[in-house]
């Protein structure tokens, strides 16, 4: 076995782990901090809307053109009087967007670009792009991403407890915060295809969320019947044993998109490749985090409130401060469901049964001759 599986075997079993509920203000904190520059640089540097939100032009020129794209972006930023994005396509060809303007302003650029760049005024293919279409994207990407939070919400407290399903509405909250204030920050254009990757990372995030989830709700049964644990212990244990297995499928998922990323947008200057790759980059990062970090050590919290939980940690915490304990000596591997409150100590051999009695009256060990 490798040296990884081997940790997660361990982190299974609960031979080792990480106190990930314990040290949960450490995390908030951390999220807090990242969150609140999110919105800083969203609220001073706002987002860099695509043509296809503000409306305007798309010049394309013909194959193998001459012109270098920092030369086009400047006879477009000089023919139209406004910022222009230049990207050059696979056969050479030249994408020029020109943002906020009207219809004989374009007709006045494609004849000036023609001109400059040494061209047929009609080999440049000329687009306008309406505001319109832009707004009734963003209006259905925001009734779609209202309708998933709704549905998610109604899902988790039906299939585990409303308590899961405020923390995964706020880890989900949290990652599109802070995946949006990437984009304000870097400055990356805002088009369709980030609109798609911000509702795609959405499903990756809950499923890592689900996934402990699922772990704790299986561990937590019968848990006030037992001095072992408290729910914090058994929420820390559900992190740990999933640990290996988020980290794999987050690591797995960013492989891939950070090629797209890093190499396709940065080395190849492919940037239309940078609009839907950098959200699912931050956005699978964010998601993996928020749920190891922000929705289980969150639920931990809203379930010690209760009154029952708040007897069960007492109960524990007073056991423990009587053997001279911090923490459980007893592994994961024993189950405490089958422990009522007031067990009495195991003792060797079988139950209810002295122990001089365990073997035939008078006869000696071993097989019977």
């Amino acid at each position: 076995m490798s040296k990884l599986g081997n940790l997660g075997a361990r982190l299974h079993r609960g031979e080792v782990g990480y106190d990930f509920v314990k040290n949960r203000k450490i995390w908030y904190g951390l999220s807090i901090l990242i969150t609140i520059t999110a919105i800083v640089g969203l609220t001073v540097r706002g987002l860099n809307m695509g043509i296809e939100f503000q409306g305007g032009a798309v010049f394309t020129t013909p194959k193998n053109t001459s012109a270098s794209v920092s030369q086009a972006e400047e006879y477009a930023e000089t023919a139209s009087g406004h910022d222009a994005i230049v990207q050059k396509l696979g056969d050479g060809s030249l994408r020029i967007q020109v943002a906020g303007i009207d219809t004989d302003a374009a007709n006045t650029i494609k004849n000036t670009l023609a001109d400059d760049l040494k061209l047929d005024s009609e080999q440049i293919n000329a687009e306008l792009v309406g505001p319109s279409w832009g707004e009734q994207i963003a209006n259905k990407a925001w009734q779609g991403l209202g309708i998933f939070l709704v549905l998610v919400v109604i899902y988790l407290a039906i299939a585990f407890e409303w308590r899961m399903a405020i923390a995964a509405f706020v880890a989900l909250i949290h990652d599109i915060t802070i995946t949006v204030g990437i984009y304000a920050l870097v400055g990356f254009e805002v088009t369709p295809g980030t609109v798609i990757g911000l509702l795609t990372i959405l499903g990756y995030s809950l499923y890592d969320t689900v996934v402990v989830f699922d772990s704790l709700k299986e561990q937590t049964k019968d848990i006030t019947k037992q001095t072992r644990w408290t729910y914090s212990d058994v929420a820390n244990r559900s992190i740990n044993s999933t640990l290996v297995r988020s980290v794999n499928t987050t690591v797995v998922a960013l492989l891939p998109v950070a090629g797209l990323l890093f190499i396709g947008g940065g080395v190849l200057g492919a940037g239309m490749l940078n609009d839907i790759s950098l959200s699912l980059f931050v956005g699978l990062a964010a998601g993996a985090y928020s749920s190891i970090f922000i929705a289980t050590p969150l639920v931990a919290d809203l379930k010690e409130r209760e009154p029952q939980m708040k007897a069960l940690k007492k109960r524990v915490l007073a056991k423990r401060a009587q053997k001279g304990e911090t923490a459980p000596e007893e592994t994961a591997e024993e189950s405490y469901a089958e422990e009522p409150a007031d067990a009495a100590p195991a003792v060797v051999g079988p139950r209810n049964q002295p122990a001089s009695r365990s073997r035939g009256r008078g006869r000696p060990s071993g097989k019977r001759r």
